[in-house]
């Protein structure tokens, strides 16, 4: 069978039995990766290569900062400052969408989660709600915002790699709006589907608690350090590919030092700490990164970008709409990463063939295949790791309770924010 099509069908059967065992996806996905490997289909050092070890150390330090977090009471202390000022259930949960994608504009999607999710859950809590819609919301709200600026996400960094954009590029670039201001009118254009969304909730009324007590304020400091490290590194382009996960382990290591000596809790905050830190879902990451990378060796990547080229033709609107399309429908199945990097040099041949910039096929990319991953459960990490903070905490996600927030959520948001593309840059 040739490797292409052996690849298809590996990652075709993957992808069904990750929607049909969710418990069991870190384990689909390792054995998937295996199979790769064992076929010739990917190397094991291409393997190992393929592996985003910056993003694991900055998942597994955030978390064990997360968790000190939730311990100190702070994300309870929060959550009643913001019930405070909404008037009903279904603004407490639109806020705390809008909350998550103002962080995700400046500091990685899946960092994003890990620290609004807990504050999440305790509105949840209190409110007496089902958790399950309200996690799914800030996920989905945390990856749109990730193309709005440099330090957004990845896809970000590596059109400003490959078109030579700064940071303010983003914003203004060539005299003309960035592809900031696109994304946030797809963010404003969200809150009506949300309200619509959560229209059961209209009316109810909220009745905060008695305050919060915050024990520590130290673990706060730790995670507002970690936002504010993480944005200054950003500002550095040859920094150490690990910079960002280092930052994430080093105060997370000090975190619990800290609160170790400090409160004597010894072995049984290490033990939280270990306990929160969710090795399910580094696994499951771990095994994507690897098939992602098989697809890449096999040809399946460089083949879906060659149809642009084909079926595109002459006409500029075809394949700008081609190409938000299909990369709004790919990015729902497959890692967005390594599909930004094969076609940012795609749409600059198809740019140069058309006569045109090669901004707006570029940021048309960009568009579609950062808010695609918002369509399935494993389409953005950012999504994985929010469900894997539902699973841990006793509750069991349905593919169609994601479903029913993230097609309507992705449509409304990458069709408005690639019509500003078009009427800005065609």
């Amino acid at each position: 069978m040739n490797q292409m099509v052996l690849a298809l069908v590996i990652f075709a059967v993957m992808y069904a039995l990750l929607l049909k065992f969710s418990e069991k996806r870190w384990i689909i996905a390792l054995c998937a990766a295996a199979l790769f490997i064992v076929l010739g289909i990917l190397p094991v050092g291409g393997a190992i290569a393929a592996i985003n070890w910056n993003v694991l150390m900055m998942l597994a330090g955030t978390m064990a900062t997360v968790e000190l977090f939730i311990q100190s009471g702070m994300p309870q202390r929060m959550a009643e400052g913001l019930l405070r000022v909404v008037p009903d259930v279904r603004w407490a949960i639109v806020a705390l969408s809008l909350f998550s994608g103002l962080i995700s504009a400046f500091v990685d999607n899946v960092a994003t989660v890990l620290m609004v999710a807990p504050v999440g859950l305790a509105v949840a809590k209190q409110i007496k709600t089902n958790p399950i819609p309200v996690i799914i919301s800030i996920a989905v709200s945390s990856n749109l915002q990730g193309a709005a600026t440099l330090v957004g996400d990845t896809t970000s960094i590596l059109l400003a790699g490959y078109a030579d954009m700064s940071f303010n590029d983003f914003f203004f670039f060539h005299g003309r709006l960035g592809i900031f201001f696109a994304v946030e009118v797809g963010a404003l254009l969200t809150i009506p589907v949300l309200l619509w969304l959560f229209r059961g909730e209209k009316g109810r009324k909220i009745t905060p608690e008695k305050p919060a007590e915050v024990k520590d304020y130290v673990p706060t400091a730790l995670l507002l350090g970690t936002v504010l490290l993480l944005i200054a590194a950003s500002q550095f382009p040859n920094k150490p590919e690990l910079t960002n996960g280092i930052i994430c382990m080093a105060l997370a290591v000090f975190g619990v030092l800290y609160e170790a000596l400090r409160g004597g809790a010894g072995k049984a905050l290490l033990s939280d700490v270990a306990k929160a830190i969710d090795y399910k879902t580094l696994l499951l990451l771990t095994g994507l990164f690897m098939v992602i990378q098989g697809l890449t060796a096999a040809g399946v990547i460089d083949a879906i970008a060659q149809v642009f080229v084909k079926v595109g033709g002459g006409s500029k609107a075809l394949t700008y709409v081609m190409i938000v399309g299909v990369s709004v429908l790919l990015s729902a199945f497959i890692d967005n990463i390594p599909y930004v990097a094969t076609m940012l040099p795609v749409v600059s041949g198809i740019s140069a063939l058309l006569g045109i910039e090669p901004y707006l096929l570029a940021f048309g990319l960009l568009i579609g295949a950062t808010l695609g991953g918002n369509i399935t459960p494993i389409g953005a990490s950012a999504n994985i790791a929010g469900i894997g903070i539902l699973q841990k905490g006793g509750y069991k996600v349905a593919t169609k309770d994601f479903l029913r927030i993230g097609i309507p959520f992705t449509l409304i948001a990458a069709f408005s924010g690639a019509l500003v593309i078009w009427l800005v840059w065609a």
